[in-house]
């Protein structure tokens, strides 16, 4: 779809420290020789609670939109992972710490996928109730004993950190022009394979191993076909976001990926599409790690912190996520500001 008036007024990023990549072989986490494959050179790593990094995201993205808090019409966390207690709603606990107002404060689980499709729903609250602003936070920590970071999704290394996202009409550093998400469901199978279901939380397969259940998917006449899927999936997200921004990929400045190890990017990205690696963070990203929710936003955030952001340039944003959805959202810089970087995350607010 084709956006009008729906701005990105401020980002803000709350990442812990970096693990370098040596540390981590050096510790049994992980071996030297998947590393090399992923090409990755570290990845963050924290104690503090997602949301607690959410709220702090939040906090200084608020800041840096120039928004008052009445102004903020919706609230959208977006998580993969644990968010620190059972049956409890973390959007309004970032709302009440992170933001401070009343407005309609819930969750988004569409996995990797998950800050492209709030902001989606952002974008189409704003424009449907005319609210001034929304805003969307992603955070993650990918933690034992449920999640090993560095083989849980082989081929990724998964990151602790957050992201927050004021949108707002009217203006902002970035202009949404377009954003189109696409749905597969017939691969929402890929990451349950053939385990039946538990009956709490990590009752099946501790820790998650999608691996293990990609392999016994892709053994099925289902699977077989979903390379395919996936790649025309991809592409047709890509090229409707494109046309509808009157865009060509030519046009495009910036790309921001998923934060995925090399090979994946070179086969899904980088030799598909023939994108320039020069054209992405990737140098960045591979020191970072795999955002779950939030690699778009963490990406945007860089590019403005960096100084790299030109008015008049344009990004593609690119998504996706288990179950299968994709995304592309085409954004073109106008008044670029000057931001520090992002404060580290500490152990308390």
């Amino acid at each position: 779809m084709r956006w009008d008036d729906v701005y990105l007024r401020a980002c803000a990023t709350r990442l812990p420290a970096v693990m370098p990549a040596e540390e981590a072989v050096a510790r049994g986490l992980v071996d030297a020789v998947s590393v090399r494959r992923m090409q990755s050179t570290g990845v963050t790593v924290g104690e503090q609670s997602p949301p607690d990094m959410a709220v702090a995201a939040a906090r200084t993205a608020l800041g840096r939109s120039g928004v008052v808090p009445d102004d903020i019409g919706l609230l959208l966390h977006a998580s993969l992972y644990h968010q620190g207690y059972d049956m409890w709603a973390p959007a309004s606990y970032v709302q009440r710490l992170g933001v401070g107002n009343r407005c309609p404060a819930m969750e988004v689980r569409q996995t990797s996928n998950g800050g492209m499709a709030a902001l989606e729903l952002a974008a189409a609250h704003l424009t449907a109730t005319g609210a001034p602003a929304a805003m969307i936070t992603t955070a993650d920590r990918f933690c034992a004993p449920g999640i090993d970071r560095w083989r849980t999704d082989p081929g990724t290394v998964l990151a602790d950190g957050a992201t927050a996202t004021v949108v707002a009409r009217g203006r902002g550093f970035a202009r949404l022009v377009s954003l189109v998400l696409v749905s597969e469901p017939s691969l929402e199978e890929m990451h349950r394979g053939e385990d039946p279901p538990g009956d709490a939380p990590l009752a099946v397969r501790s820790p998650v191993d999608f691996e293990a259940t990609t392999r016994v998917y892709l053994r099925t006449a289902e699977g077989q076909r979903s390379v395919a899927r996936m790649a025309n999936a991809q592409t047709e997200t890509i090229e409707r976001a494109l046309e509808e921004a009157k865009s060509q990929q030519a046009d495009i400045d910036w790309f921001v990926l998923p934060h995925l190890g090399r090979r994946r990017l070179d086969v899904n990205f980088f030799r598909r599409y023939g994108i320039d690696p020069d054209r992405t963070l990737w140098s960045w990203s591979r020191g970072i790690g795999h955002l779950g929710a939030g690699d778009q936003f963490a990406g945007l955030t860089h590019l403005v912190e960096s100084g790299l952001a030109r008015a008049g340039t344009r990004a593609l944003l690119l998504g996706v996520g288990g179950g299968f959805t994709w995304s592309a959202a085409v954004v073109e810089f106008t008044d670029v500001p000057v931001w520090p970087a992002s404060a580290a995350a500490q152990a308390d607010l």
